[in-house]
């Protein structure tokens, strides 16, 4: 049983896998076609990392990747129907955004509208969490909760798709831990593994063509990806299967954290939660001189970090996994400290203070 349901989720990526690297080859011929060209701009701050006009609409792509994986493998449902629905408004809101610029406010309608069909059409609600042995059942508040969590993942996944290959390898990687704690409680064949093994494979076919150096974006897209995740998310950790709501939350840990650096960074500053800059964690490494591929390298290995800590406090040992997370974390706010992704004038506080130490221990040394 175990290796036919092996051989059955190594069919569905493969299949999708295929389809997408045969989908986004059209994809770019489409985006030249509409107008769907992320071209690099001098007026936001040289933000634009590319030199060179790159057709979008690969989330495009792997959404129709997604469509026919679905056809083929799916199994029908009301969950299912409100999913393909929410997929829909999200990927449309994504093109016409490519296409021809919406604002925050405008987007936001799309993403709301997508969020809605799922909860209320759909009835995929986060009515309770579980974590390091805490237990919290939301009730009426369930409602605002999950329609929060699905805007967020949306926005999260867009945010940080800075670099060449970063959304899509992250997102990757998310579908390979999940699939991996999947198989291993014996949840294969769910609906929960059929969407991460669809979208596995139309993710890795994306990256064919999106890895450094890319030959297509995701473009706002991108927010399709998202989605997905918190379906997933949603559906993978509830019921009597439920490990722990904490548990995929970890696993996205660097777009997570990035996101809420940039919401405190920017309110620091005054700036509006949406605006442009060039502090997230990518900017930070590639300030270090690290190139965009050893750049998105680093966050990979990062993230496989954090994946890794989550199959071991689901499947394994939890105590081994916490462990892990305290490393990862101690590490985090380390590199928090020693730039400016947060705050410019607190990296130059602690770069003042090393100085000083040090200067102090020179002294010690010479008087000795």
């Amino acid at each position: 049983m175990f290796v036919s349901d092996i051989k059955q989720a190594l069919l569905i990526t493969v299949t999708t896998f295929l389809t997408s690297c045969i989908i986004m080859p059209l994809m770019k011929w489409v985006a030249h076609h509409i107008g769907a060209i992320d071209v690099p701009r001098k007026d936001e701050k040289g933000r634009h990392i590319h030199k060179n006009p790159i057709p979008k609409l690969g989330g495009l792509g792997i959404f129709l990747s997604f469509l026919v994986g679905y056809m083929l493998f799916g199994i029908h449902s009301v969950q299912m129907n409100s999913i393909l629905i929410g997929s829909f408004l999200i990927v449309l809101t994504g093109v016409i955004d490519d296409v021809h610029s919406l604002r925050a406010s405008q987007k936001l309608i799309g993403q709301l509208a997508a969020a809605f069909v799922t909860v209320f059409y759909g009835g995929i609600l986060l009515n309770d969490i579980t974590a390091f042995g805490f237990y919290i059942n939301f009730g009426i508040w369930a409602y605002p909760l999950t329609i929060f969590f699905i805007i967020a993942c949306v926005n999260i996944i867009n945010l940080i798709d800075g670099l060449d290959g970063l959304s899509g390898g992250i997102t990757s990687i998310f579908y390979v831990t999940i699939g991996i704690i999947g198989f291993c409680q014996g949840r294969s064949g769910t609906m929960v593994m059929l969407l991460t093994f669809i979208m596995l494979g139309s993710t890795l076919g994306f990256l064919v063509y999106n890895f450094y150096p890319a030959k297509i974006f995701a473009g706002d897209c991108t927010m399709f990806m998202g989605y997905i995740i918190s379906i997933i998310t949603l559906l993978e950790f509830k019921g009597p299967a439920l490990t722990s709501f904490f548990v995929p939350l970890m696993v996205l840990s660097i777009p997570i954290l990035d996101t809420l650096f940039a919401i405190i960074r920017r309110t620091l500053k005054g700036q509006p939660i949406f605006s442009a800059d060039k502090e997230h964690l990518h900017h930070q490494l590639l300030g270090m001189n690290f190139s965009q591929r050893t750049t998105v390298l680093i966050i990979y290995g990062i993230n496989i970090l954090f994946a890794m800590a989550s199959i071991f406090y689901t499947l394994k040992d939890p105590s081994i996994g916490i462990a892990i997370y305290i490393v990862l974390f101690i590490l985090v706010v380390w590199f928090v400290l020693h730039t400016t992704i947060i705050s410019e004038k607190g990296y130059q506080k602690i770069h003042q203070l090393e100085q000083s130490v040090k200067e102090k221990i020179n002294k010690n040394k010479i008087n000795k």
